[in-house]
């Protein structure tokens, strides 16, 4: 883990977006990102492609050609040419001046490899409930970090370490989209990593109306059951499949859905270390509590 030096002529972050079929969100959304943007297109039939290559020639923009989830992110961080990576959604960006406050924090704390932002939702600009979560985050500010730890992120409102990123996998095809960020924040903080919320570094969101909460649900009973059986222990992963059967038809959807990708989830199985698996039960009874 080595600290990135700064430069006066290099860019130090680079915006990562990825979109599918949200041609107007992108309209509003790509012309405020400061710095290098890299727009990953999951195969969108609403020319959200040709506007982008028409009217944003600042944006690299590659077309992907069919839908790979959350991992398509991956791409665009093997194309980042900086040592760090801001993520955003087609309907996010970051605040006037964030980025460059994140790459300072970042290059002052060699082990950080995922700076966790405030998240501010609407017009309203109120903050997301995470955020409040994350500050009050129980294990505590470790010293060579920038603020609490933490062993979860929004993707949107996250900066992360390009080489940390890569070393981990990035986001992975089991998960495949909602949710992806836990098995990666407990695979780096198994690296050895660090992962810390920074209120001074502020993500925009202005999410689309137009939301699934039943499909949400399923699919979060899912990717919880998959994270697990990933990473947690048996009786955690019989828990979460007693929790998603509560959670009544959603629920029992994801778990249909869990099933069907339980192979790839088993292969890809690793037990994580004694004080990474202690951390996290620590969250989960701390959640409990709340």
């Amino acid at each position: 883990m080595t600290t990135e030096k700064r430069t006066a002529s290099r860019p130090r972050v680079t915006v990562v977006v990825v979109s599918r079929n949200r041609r107007h969100d992108l309209e509003r959304s790509l012309p405020r990102h400061e710095g290098p943007v890299i727009l990953l297109d999951n195969g969108s039939t609403d020319g959200s492609v040709e506007m982008a290559r028409r009217r944003l020639s600042h944006v690299r923009t590659v077309d992907l050609g069919h839908n790979l989830g959350a991992p398509a992110r991956n791409l665009g961080v093997r194309l980042a040419e900086t040592p760090y990576v801001a993520f955003a959604d087609d309907d996010s960006w970051w605040a006037e001046g964030a980025l460059e406050r994140a790459a300072d924090v970042l290059d002052s704390h060699p082990r950080l490899a995922v700076l966790a932002g405030r998240v501010l939702v609407g017009p309203e600009q109120r903050p997301d409930p995470i955020c409040a979560e994350m500050a009050a985050c129980p294990l505590g500010a470790e010293p060579d970090l920038p603020g609490p730890s933490v062993l979860g992120f929004m993707a949107c409102g996250a900066v992360v370490r390009r080489e940390a990123y890569l070393a981990a996998g990035g986001f992975d095809d089991v998960v495949f989209f909602f949710g992806e960020e836990e098995r990666l924040a407990l695979d780096l903080a198994a690296a050895g990593w660090g992962l810390a919320y920074v209120e001074a570094v502020v993500a925009h969101h202005h999410p689309s109306p137009a939301r699934d909460p039943q499909g949400r649900r399923a699919l979060a009973a899912r990717n919880a059951i998959l994270t697990a059986a990933m990473r947690r222990p048996w009786p955690v992963v019989a828990r979460t499949v007693s929790s998603a059967a509560r959670g009544g038809s959603a629920g029992w959807r994801g778990i249909q859905a869990a099933v069907r990708r339980l192979p790839a989830a088993l292969a890809s199985r690793q037990a994580l270390p004694p004080r990474v698996e202690t951390a996290r039960r620590s969250l989960e009874a701390w959640g409990r509590r709340s």
